[in-house]
């Protein structure tokens, strides 16, 4: 055989390959992907359906402008000829653009990433056709990075919502958006890997990964299936040297769901808690409690007085299920919990000394001190603190308060904190717990403080006036 016939052989076998999970066992020429007329593979007739759904948004808003402490020195702005402060602009004018996708045609609703939609003071959204409209924010989760908005238009064409809880890795899809503001754009690719975590993008994290181009715009994107269903929304990407390099994320469509629901019912979303710490479990963890898998989530502490303590459940006890579903992880345990409304009862299967048992836990609100706590400073407003959970890196090496998110333009991103930073001292005062840092900054009455951060490794030092 030459050459030639061995590679067109090996092509078709490629070809076959691909389209064959898609064609169920039927011929070739009876393939959706088949075009006849044109004898080419296409997804056209799937985009057809989905792209008028896309849309493209256009973000206005204000961020304060950051004061550097030598403009605050009369003879440094006399030298350079500043103007005085009272002349300088406080905030200055922002534009961003992103995507979005309609999920109810009826009602005009529209879900996209919170970091596009947040603190703007205007939201336009331009549908495929060309129209463009003023948009309403009905909602937001920082922690999720989904964000609800509402157009009101008609004749308007809605994504069909998928069930992400189906995805298997080699799935093939296509992400939907506006990157660098070109237009919509359409990309094709594979689900890389599911219940992607430590992104470092939001508290809740449970990643579709996929090598499917997204870059900066796409952000609030659609990611669909090849039957042009809903299954993720395009929310982050790592890349090094700026652009897409074959690795970007996807908030799952269930958890957007879950989001959006309370959204339209609360206007938020009023996450609780149950009051336990954990960890995965892992290799050394199972052969030290007898476990035959290394799948769970084994918890270390439980808080007194909490839901779980209510419950009966107790440290050492570990959590195989949620409502029927295996838990494979700690961060499987968060994501489910955190997204479930509070006074929900859910059932957890665990394992306590070698025996499974069944426990019903009603989810509880989140302490106000946790809740409040960015803003018992008001220079960190706009940050959410809490304790270093047993499973962090840290835990263990460093103590302090851990900073679990932070708004953008809020005073505590201005000031540089960011998620996953870790306030270890104030004013030279060690911190161990939210009520030491509410001590402490009560204590300066108002003076300027001095913050230890521990981040990734490395000890920073930020005032704060």
């Amino acid at each position: 055989m030459s050459r030639l016939v061995r590679g067109r052989a090996a092509g078709i076998a490629v070809l076959l390959a691909f389209i064959m999970p898609f064609l169920g066992g039927a011929a070739v020429a009876r393939s959706p992907l088949i075009d006849e007329a044109r004898g080419v593979m296409t997804l056209a007739p799937v985009l057809k359906e989905v792209t008028p759904a896309v849309v493209n948004i256009a973000v206005e808003g204000h961020r304060a402008v950051r004061d550097n402490p030598l403009m605050r020195d009369p003879f440094f702005r006399r030298f350079f000829d500043i103007p005085n402060r009272s002349q300088r602009p406080s905030r200055r004018k922002t534009l961003a653009a992103g995507s979005g996708v309609i999920v109810d045609a009826a009602k005009g609703y529209v879900l996209t990433n919170n970091h596009v939609a947040k603190h703007a003071d205007v939201i336009r959204v331009t549908l495929k056709d060309g129209r463009t409209f003023k948009a309403k924010l009905i909602g937001s989760d920082p922690g999720t990075d989904i964000a609800l908005l509402q157009i009101k238009a008609r004749k308007l064409t809605q994504v069909p919502l998928g069930d992400s809880d189906k995805l298997q890795v080699g799935d093939f899809v296509l992400a939907i958006g506006n990157p660098f503001g070109l237009g919509q754009t359409v990309t094709s690719g594979i689900v890389s890997a599911l219940g992607r975590s430590t992104v470092g993008a939001e508290k809740y994290e449970d990643f579709i990964q996929t090598d499917a181009s997204i870059n900066p715009g796409n952000s609030g994107g659609a990611l669909v299936n090849s039957k042009g269903e809903l299954m993720g929304i395009n929310t982050a990407i790592i890349a090094p040297s700026g652009g897409n390099v074959g690795i970007g994320f996807a908030v799952p469509v269930n958890m957007a769901r879950a989001v959006m629901r309370q959204i339209l019912k609360y206007g938020k979303v009023r996450r609780g808690r149950i009051g336990i710490t954990i960890q995965t479990v892992t290799r050394d963890i199972a052969e030290a409690l007898g476990l035959g898998a290394t799948r769970g989530a084994v918890i270390s502490r439980v808080l007194k007085g909490a839901p779980a303590a209510r419950a009966g459940l107790k440290a050492g006890d570990i959590i195989t299920a949620i409502n029927g579903r295996s838990v494979a992880s700690s961060n499987d345990v968060r994501n489910r919990v955190g997204l479930l409304e509070r006074g929900t009862r859910i059932n957890l299967a665990i394992i306590r000394d070698g025996k499974a048992r069944k426990v019903t836990v009603t989810i509880g609100a989140i302490p106000k001190a946790e809740a409040a706590a960015g803003s018992a400073i008001p220079q960190l407003s706009g940050a959410t603190l809490g304790e270093i959970p047993a499973d962090h890196p840290a835990s263990g090496h460093v103590t302090g308060v851990l900073v679990e998110t932070v708004e953008r333009g809020s005073p505590a991103y201005l000031l540089g904190l960011r998620s996953g930073d870790i306030i270890t001292a104030i004013n030279r005062r060690k911190v161990s717990s939210l009520g030491d840092l509410q001590k402490v900054a009560k204590a300066a009455n108002g003076s300027a403080l001095a913050l230890n951060i521990w981040r990734n490794g490395t000890e920073l030092f930020i005032i704060v006036r």
